[in-house]
């Protein structure tokens, strides 16, 4: 059966436009735009109308950095696929992309199937997959041509967590040297985990086992020489480079002197560097565990650089890096060792309301609060047009978000499967009212309607900046 939905009456913003036109949805796609009160917007009729009147009517988000069910430091992230995908529907996000890994020692394929069977059936919007890769080697080199033509096709690797995540330069070189042949996109962890290690070592000598440490530790200049020397790798490897979760203005300036050359190196900040810093870590009685994530959050005076690479399109993605742990009971493993703290934060609800907030405080535009939050991480990842715009035959992955309505951040109120919020008691100017994921209603007027098993795996074309 047909069903066509239309929505009416909102201001339709996309990266590339703002207008006020009307959208009809038939079969989970968009089927045409009209301008308000035009003959062909006046023609259409439909099973359902939604008014979005005094509304924005923007695309789904698209978090290309996401962790459910990420196992780390002896315990799992707490966000499962159901719950995480859930609370990504409340904050307008209708995909994600997670990162299946690979154990040290075992096939690609192993991991990749393990986090198809996490996901299969669990989750309220679309999703899909990175392949983190623990292991190169030269069956594990050869596994990722199969995986780019299976639609995996962004690899991650780590300069950091030795003895768990981490490659060295050569292994980093051939895993470039593969992706440049096989159309494959290279996500590096950027820091220097090798000295990290030794300043971590020295710190805890020092009694200095405070949650603040972690920050102390993870220098800038250690940020910014792993930026350095991946922009270099990937330049002699010929392949494209994007940097994940950039926190820090001199990390900003590798990439930005890079991009100045005409390479093709890009870079993904997250909210919790543009609105969180060093403030937050050092917050007393163990509070500052709470905001341990890898990179560290930076002194605020960062914070500046980081909206400048935004707006200049030296960073051209904001993506959460959500990876959940509880206070009680996971956070706490690390009372007295801040090396022993689960790195990672909650995240993935607040993404597009906190953009807004950019928006309202004019660091960005409205449409390149949509650029970096929607249309630019499909496009990054091969996803677009199917996802990350509101034009006909992309999929009806659809926010009717009101600008005007103001809400405050809480663990209270929100839906991920965790006991804190990050941006607890932050009032924020704009909240998503109603949600369509493939022309079905996932959120419908603040009330959730959608179901575990509607999200779909969705495979990707190669990066769509590299064509």
């Amino acid at each position: 059966m047909s069903t066509r939905t239309l929505i009416r009456g909102g201001l339709v913003v996309t990266a590339a436009d703002e207008i006020h036109a009307d959208v009809l949805v038939e079969d989970g796609r968009v089927a045409a735009l009209a301008a308000h009160g035009t003959p062909a917007a006046e023609s259409w009729t439909a099973d359902r109308v939604i008014d979005a009147t005094g509304r924005y009517v923007i695309p789904g988000g698209v978090d290309a950095h996401t962790h459910m069910e990420l196992p780390f430091g002896g315990t799992f992230a707490s966000d499962t696929f159901e719950t995480g995908t859930r609370a990504a529907a409340w904050g307008g996000t209708t995909t994600i992309v997670d990162f299946a890994v690979q154990s040290v020692g075992r096939p690609l394929r192993e991991g990749l199937d393990a986090w198809y069977a996490k996901a299969d059936g669990n989750c309220a919007v679309d999703y899909a997959f990175h392949m983190i890769l623990s292991d190169v080697d030269a069956s594990s080199l050869k596994e990722m041509d199969h995986l780019v033509e299976e639609g995996v096709t962004s690899f991650k690797l780590f300069m950091a967590y030795p003895g768990v995540f981490y490659s060295d330069d050569g292994q980093i070189l051939r895993a470039m040297q593969r992706s440049s042949a096989n159309g494959g996109l290279i996500m590096m962890h950027a820091e220097n985990g090798i000295a990290i290690d030794v300043l971590v070592e020295q710190a805890l000598a020092r009694g200095e086992t405070d949650p603040r440490h972690h920050g102390e530790v993870r220098k800038v200049l250690l940020e910014a020489e792993a930026t350095h020397r991946a922009i270099q790798l990937a330049r002699v490897a010929g392949a494209p480079l994007y940097v994940v979760h950039v926190s820090a203005e001199e990390a900003v300036a590798e990439l930005a002197a890079a991009r100045d050359k005409g390479l093709p190196v890009f870079g993904e900040t997250c909210p919790q560097y543009l609105f969180l810093s060093t403030d937050n870590l050092a917050e007393p009685d163990f509070e500052g565990a709470k905001y341990v994530c890898s990179t560290p959050l930076r002194p605020r005076e960062h914070q500046a650089a980081l909206w400048r690479g935004l707006r200049t399109n030296d960073l051209q993605v904001v993506s959460t890096d959500h990876c959940p742990f509880c206070f009680t009971g996971q956070k706490d493993l690390g009372r007295g060792d801040f090396s022993k703290i689960p790195n990672g934060l909650p995240g993935v609800e607040n993404r597009m309301d906190l953009l807004h907030q950019a928006v309202v405080d004019g660091h960005i535009s409205r449409r390149r609060w949509i650029e970096i939050a929607c249309a630019t991480p499909a496009r990054m990842f091969g996803l677009y047009p199917k996802k990350g715009t509101i034009a006909p035959g992309s999929d009806a992955d659809i926010v009717v978000y009101d600008p005007h309505a103001t809400q405050t951040l809480s663990a209270a109120t929100h839906h991920m499967n965790v006991d804190y919020s990050a941006y607890e008691g932050r009032t924020v100017t704009g909240r998503v009212e109603t949600v369509l994921s493939r022309g079905e209603t996932v959120i419908e007027n603040r009330t959730y309607t959608g179901r575990a098993g509607h999200g779909v795996y969705t495979p990707r074309s190669t990066c769509q900046y590299l064509d």
